[in-house]
């Protein structure tokens, strides 16, 4: 089997290796099995992303990232801009050659905005489990075929997507947030909560962005409490080791 290839944004070394941990653990692979680059690094790692060859991989996933594409551009940091161009360089080629991919909560903007559609702070949620519901595509998609029509996953973002891209699918929607989940073709898919965390992951990165204004930080042991009284989470895990299952090579 071809590698997956994980493309990482996450600044916070902690939190980058959690997230790489519970992408290959609950996708079913091996360490080996998922490259990471870690595009938010360095000038080097764009460099890399740039010139690997996406067709010796079975598909590329983006995670999660403190960076919000509907941030006015003169108030982006250098390394947010550089990691957004690379990024739309890298979706030109994976739309133009049909590279699998998945985009994870940053993977909404990432793939949304590149393919036409509108990002923007309306439909931001709170940290914690919302209910998600399986439109009828979604229940047809590989990838959702095996979930029930609903159930609870966790999410946490100040942007979502307003408007679709023209091509796009809704694969899956939420009372606050209509567009939870989406596809455009057969191969390029994006959520908007996180298929990748459990319950300890997402008690780490409450810890970790404290400061990133998803709440006040004197509310960040609350905010826990939340998480742990809440609806358990059980059945995104499963999009992840559908999306390999469905695209490995």
């Amino acid at each position: 089997m071809l590698p997956f290839l994980l493309v990482s944004t996450r600044p916070e070394d902690v939190v980058a290796d959690e997230e790489y941990e519970t992408m290959y653990r609950f996708s079913g692979l091996r360490p080996r099995d998922l490259h990471r680059i870690r595009l938010e690094q360095s000038e080097e790692a764009s460099s890399e992303l740039a010139s690997v060859d996406l067709a010796g991989y079975s598909g590329v996933m983006v995670g999660g990232s403190p960076f919000n594409t509907s941030m006015p551009q003169e108030e982006k940091t250098p390394t947010q801009v550089r990691v957004e161009l690379s990024l739309g360089k890298m979706l030109d080629r994976v739309m133009a050659d049909r590279i699998p991919f998945l985009g994870a909560c940053y993977g909404v903007g990432t793939l949304g905005i590149h393919q036409g559609g509108v990002v923007d702070d309306t439909y931001g949620e709170e940290v914690g489990a919302v209910e998600v519901a399986v439109t009828e595509e979604g229940a047809r998609d590989p990838l959702l075929a095996d979930l029930p029509g609903s159930f609870h996953a966790y999410v946490g973002h100040k942007e979502a997507m307003r408007r679709l891209p023209p091509d796009a699918v809704l694969l899956a929607s939420g009372q606050q947030c209509p567009i939870q989940m989406f596809r455009v073709g057969t191969h390029a898919y994006a959520t908007q909560f996180h298929p990748e965390l459990d319950e300890t992951a997402l008690l780490s990165r409450i810890e970790a962005y404290k400061y990133h204004g998803y709440f006040l930080p004197e509310d960040a042991e609350a905010v826990k409490q939340r998480v742990k009284d809440g609806p358990a989470v059980e059945m995104p895990s499963r999009i992840l080791s559908a999306f390999v299952s469905t695209f490995a090579r």
